[in-house]
């Protein structure tokens, strides 16, 4: 299977990312960038996998069966690292190592290559750090940041990369890999890409996760019974408690099995009293787990604003006439009865005020309840 079978609907980014690889216009830095659920670290693990390629043949490198493929595609290719941030930003430390690590030749590969798939999530001093060795790279290094826009990336970065741009694929399209990679129904498989918008990560949660598709349902009917201010802040606590909890249910189990590794590692069992010289290894862990809890709380409440989103944007749709399908089919009814009661202007209103709380949530430090509490008065 070629490694570009991964890449849903994006058949231009395909064309450009083949020819690259077969040494058309092949650069030194790339900048990945689409909305999330586009694929772009999935499109530029593609890439690093044939460019590292084993097959002689230029034009069908990315084959997906040789050794230098499978092993870039399961992230253990001594060339190719990947980087990802499972707290609020990449430090100015880690980035440090990252040129200090981009500047070693290759020692099995064709590339030395650098994946970055939160190259918006650094601060600028931390972006510059990585500047000079993107402008003058060591000559077999490779970069590839990934990131939701050009915009968030810092204009002297993103001048000296080449542009992938990713769109979200068709509905059907996401649909259609659900089916034949994971087995799925093809009915639940299509309303879980329409669902989640195109994005396939969260289209494969809701197949799969029967809880995370009662959340969802449970985000978009919301609206239905907000008229009170009452009613505006019972909205809020239900939103927060949606978002913790999903967030809550993915990290316990990982927790438990990061603990239970680390005390292994060190010959203790989970019952084994710890000594004082080993504490600062399990309390740097929690530490470690508790900036990753924040992050997952923060990303799970921007994706429970985006289902809410998709209810306004469905309104929208029918106050306007519109042709494109629903998100929320399920709730055909209800919501053109709910749209009967309002405006576009209105709407649009309430659409802003959920953007605007999304981007809080997101780049500042406001107390979650506090800024969706005040959005929900603002949506009655």
């Amino acid at each position: 299977m070629s490694v570009w079978e991964q890449l849903v609907g994006q058949s231009p980014v395909v064309e450009q990312l083949r020819r690259a690889a077969a040494g058309e216009g092949l650069t030194h830095a790339w900048l990945f960038t689409g909305p999330p659920g586009s694929g772009r670290s999935t499109a530029a693990k593609a890439f690093a996998a044939a460019l590292n390629c084993e097959v002689d043949d230029v034009t069908a490198r990315g084959c997906g069966v040789c050794s230098g493929c499978r092993t870039v595609l399961a992230e253990t290719h001594s060339d190719v690292t990947f980087v990802r941030t499972e707290k609020i930003t990449i430090t100015i430390d880690e980035a440090r190592e990252l040129v200090a690590k981009s500047g070693d030749r290759p020692s099995t590969g064709r590339w030395r290559i650098v994946v970055v798939e939160d190259a918006d999530r650094m601060a600028e001093r931390t972006t510059n750090v990585l500047l000079k060795a993107i402008e003058e790279p060591t000559p077999r290094t490779i970069w590839m940041l990934c990131a939701p826009s050009p915009a968030d990336v810092l204009v002297t970065i993103r001048s000296r990369c080449r542009p992938v741009s990713l769109r979200l694929p068709p509905v059907t399209d996401v649909a259609a890999l659900l089916v034949e990679r994971d087995g799925a129904d093809p009915d639940l498989a299509l309303q879980a890409a329409r669902s989640a918008q195109s994005h396939i990560g969260i289209a494969r949660r809701l197949v799969h996760d029967a809880a995370a598709r009662e959340r969802r349902s449970a985000t978009v009917r919301l609206p239905l019974t907000l008229s009170t201010v009452s009613q505006a802040v019972n909205l809020a606590e239900q939103i927060v408690k949606i978002a913790t909890d999903e967030a809550a249910t993915s990290n316990e189990e990982r927790d438990a099995e990061e603990r239970s590794r680390l005390f292994a590692t060190l010959g203790l069992s989970p019952d084994d009293k710890l000594p004082p010289s080993l504490r600062a290894q399990v309390r740097q862990l929690e530490e470690d787990q508790k900036r990753r809890a924040k992050r997952s709380v923060t990303d799970s409440l921007d994706r429970t604003l985006t289902d809410l989103l998709s209810f306004y944007r469905d309104v929208l749709m029918i106050q306007l006439g519109g042709t494109v399908e629903l998100v929320n089919t399920e709730l055909a009814n209800e919501i053109a009865d709910f749209a009967s009661k309002s405006t576009p202007d209105v709407t649009l209103a309430r659409m802003d005020a959920v953007n605007t709380t999304r981007e809080r949530i997101t780049t500042t430090n406001v107390a979650p309840l506090l800024a969706v509490e005040a959005m929900a008065a603002s949506l009655i």
